[in-house]
C-alpha cells in the first residue's frame, strides 16, 4: 500500500511540475505531440490513433495553446478528460510555436544542450512530412507587428521584376499588409485580450441557453426530406424523371444540413448518438462517408483558408483562389504536391466564368474522396470512432444498390437513365455554391503563430445576410462566422447569437463580413477573376521572358 501511494504521489508530482519552453521544445524534437491546455502541458501523442477527429487535427496544434480550440470543438464530458494527459504545467504566458506540420523545425539537444543533425535514428516529428513546408512568417518570430510589415510583406515598388512568381508574392504580400493594418495588434497582449474577450462571449452564448438543441426543429427537417422523397418517388412512378430527380437533389440538399451538424455533434452533443445519426443520413441515404468529412471539416476549421493546409480551398486544376498555389505547394492534407500544371494554367484564367458549371459535377468528386477515405483506412482505427469505417463502407454500399441499381437500374431506356443521374447529381450545385461562398473571397494570409482563434475565424469567413424565412435554403451555412467561433452550436440558433457576435466584434475591434447571398456570389467570382488575371500575368510574362531569352542567343 506504502509503494503504490508512492508512485501516486511521485506521477502527482511529475504532473504538476513546472515545464520551461525549452523543455517543451525538447520533447517535440523528441517526436511528442506536446498541446498546451489553459495551464496544462498535454502530451497527446498516445491519443493521435485513438482520436475521433483525425490525428491531422491534433498536429496542427502541436506546440500552441489549444484551449479555445479544444474547449469550442468539444463536449464539456470530453472536456473534463483533457487532464488525463498531462505531464506537466505552466505558470507563465504561453507563446505559441510553429507545429512540425506547418513547417517547424527542432533537433534533439546533446548533454552540452547543442542541437544534434538529424539522422535515421532521429524520432520522426508529430505531423512531421516528407514534403517541403515553408512558411510565410518565419519559425521563431513572435510575433508580426504593423512595422515589420516590410520585413515580412514587402512590396516592390520597381517596374521591372526578374521573376514572374515574384509578381505573385508581391501581390500576396500586397494583401496581407492591408489585413495587418486592419485588423488588432497581433502581439500576445492585445491577442489575449480578444481571446478573453471571447471566452466572456462564449460565456453569454452558453448563459443564453444557445446550446440546447430543440428537436421539434430536426422533426421538421426530416418530414420535410422524407416528403421531398416522396414527391421524387411519385413523380418517378409515373416516369417524370426530370421533376423525380430535381426532388431527391432537394433532398440530398437537405439532408447535408443534418449531416453537418451531426458531424459537429450539436444535436445530442453524445458522440456516438449524433454520428450514428449524422451516418445513416450522410451514407446510407446520400451516398458520402461523415468520416471524410469529419476528417477533412476539422482541419478547416482550424486552419482556415491556409492554402498549404486547408484542404477546402485545395481545389487544383479547377480553382485557385490565391496566387500561392501558382507555386506548386505541397499539402499537408493530403501528403502530395498541389501542382500547377499546364491544365491548371490554362483553366485558372478562366475561373471565374467556370465556377458554377464545374460546381455542379462536385457532387460526383464527393464520391471519389467518400470511397477513397473509407477503402484506404484515413479515418480512426481505434477507439470509440473505429468501427465508423465499417458501418460507412455498408452505409455507401447500401446507396449505391438502392440508387443507382434499384431506382436508376428501373428507368427506361439508357438515355433516360444517364439523364436522371446527371440531373439529379447537378442539382445539387446550390449547396456547393453555399459551401464555398463563404471562404473563397475571404483572406488567405499567414499572418504567424500570435494570431487568436477568433481573429482567424473571422478574418477568413463571411456570413450570408437573408430574411429569416430563407434559412431552411441555407440550412445554417449563411452563418459560417459564427459557426466557427462555436461549432457545436446547433444550426437553428446561430441567428440567435448573431447579435452577440456582432457586439463582441466592435468591442474587440475584429472584421465581421456579412453580404447578401447576390453580393456574395458577385464579390467570390470577382475574388476567381482577379486571381484568373495574376494568373495570366504571370504566364504572358513568363512567355515574354522565354522569348526575350531565344532572341537574345
Amino acid at each position: 500500500m506504502a509503494t503504490t501511494t508512492a508512485v501516486i504521489s511521485d506521477q502527482r508530482t511529475k504532473k504538476n511540475r513546472i515545464l520551461s519552453p525549452e523543455d517543451v521544445t525538447d520533447l517535440i524534437a523528441a517526436g511528442k505531440a506536446i498541446v498546451i491546455y489553459k495551464d496544462n502541458v498535454l502530451n497527446l501523442t498516445p491519443w493521435l490513433k485513438f482520436h475521433p477527429g483525425g490525428d491531422k487535427a491534433v498536429y496542427h496544434m502541436v506546440g500552441r495553446d489549444a484551449t479555445d480550440e479544444m474547449e469550442v470543438y468539444h463536449s464539456e464530458e470530453v472536456i473534463s478528460k483533457f487532464t488525463k494527459w498531462k505531464i506537466g504545467q505552466i505558470d507563465y504566458q504561453w507563446e505559441n510555436m510553429l507545429p512540425p506540420i506547418q513547417g517547424g523545425i527542432y533537433k534533439l539537444k546533446d548533454l552540452n544542450g547543442q542541437s544534434l543533425e538529424q539522422n535515421r535514428k532521429s524520432p520522426k516529428l508529430a505531423g512531421e512530412l516528407d514534403g517541403p513546408v515553408t512558411p510565410i512568417v518565419p519559425q521563431g518570430v513572435r510575433y508580426v507587428d504593423k512595422n515589420d510589415k516590410d520585413k515580412y510583406f514587402p512590396i516592390c515598388e520597381r517596374d521591372v521584376v526578374v521573376d514572374p512568381k515574384q509578381l505573385m508574392e508581391l501581390y500576396e504580400n500586397g494583401l496581407a499588409r492591408s489585413e495587418l493594418l486592419e485588423l488588432p495588434l497581433l502581439d500576445y497582449a492585445t491577442q489575449n485580450d480578444i481571446k478573453n474577450q471571447y471566452h466572456k462571449l462564449h460565456a453569454k452564448i452558453i448563459r443564453a441557453g444557445l446550446y440546447k438543441c430543440d428537436y421539434g426543429n430536426y422533426a421538421r427537417e426530416l418530414i420535410k426530406i422524407g416528403s421531398l422523397f416522396l414527391y421524387s418517388f411519385s413523380f418517378l412512378s409515373i416516369k417524370q424523371y426530370v421533376l423525380s430527380a430535381v426532388f431527391i437533389a432537394m433532398a440530398w440538399h437537405q439532408m447535408t444540413f443534418i449531416a453537418h451538424d451531426a458531424g459537429h455533434v450539436s444535436l445530442s452533443h453524445n458522440y456516438q448518438v449524433d454520428n450514428i445519426f449524422g451516418m445513416i443520413i450522410a451514407d446510407w441515404f446520400g451516398g458520402l462517408s461523415l468520416g471524410w468529412w469529419k476528417r477533412n471539416h476539422n482541419v478547416h476549421h482550424l486552419v482556415t483558408n491556409d492554402p498549404v493546409h486547408d484542404p477546402d480551398i485545395q481545389h487544383l486544376p479547377f480553382f485557385a483562389v490565391t496566387t500561392r498555389l501558382f507555386d506548386n505547394v505541397y499539402s499537408t492534407y493530403y501528403d502530395k504536391f498541389l501542382w500547377f500544371d499546364a491544365f491548371a494554367k490554362k483553366v485558372i484564367p478562366y475561373q471565374n466564368y467556370l465556377y458554377y458549371p464545374i460546381l455542379t459535377f462536385g457532387r460526383f468528386n464527393l464520391y471519389r474522396l467518400s470511397w477513397t477515405h473509407l477503402l484506404l483506412g484515413q479515418g480512426p482505427r481505434k477507439g470509440p470512432a473505429a468501427w465508423f469505417r465499417h458501418f460507412e463502407l455498408a452505409g455507401l454500399s447500401f446507396f449505391f444498390y438502392w440508387f443507382f441499381y434499384v431506382l436508376v437500374g428501373g428507368i427506361d431506356g439508357g438515355w433516360n437513365k444517364f439523364k436522371y443521374v446527371m440531373i439529379s447529381h447537378m442539382s445539387t450545385m446550390l449547396v456547393h455554391v453555399q459551401i464555398t461562398l463563404s471562404h473563397f473571397a475571404m483572406s488567405t494570409s499567414d499572418l504567424g503563430v500570435s494570431e487568436s482563434f477568433p481573429s482567424r475565424q473571422l478574418r477568413t469567413s463571411m456570413d450570408v445576410d437573408c430574411p429569416e424565412w430563407l434559412d431552411f435554403l441555407h440550412g445554417g451555412l449563411q452563418f459560417q462566422a459564427i459557426h466557427h467561433l462555436f461549432p457545436r452550436l446547433p444550426r437553428h440558433n446561430l441567428r440567435k447569437a448573431q447579435s452577440y457576435v456582432i457586439d463582441f466584434c466592435k468591442e474587440v475591434g475584429l472584421p465581421y463580413s456579412i453580404y447578401g447571398f447576390g453580393k456574395g456570389n458577385e464579390i467570390v467570382i470577382g475574388k476567381l477573376g482577379e486571381i484568373g488575371k495574376q494568373c495570366s500575368i504571370m504566364l504572358d510574362c513568363t512567355k515574354k521572358m522565354r522569348e526575350d531569352q531565344i532572341y537574345d542567343i
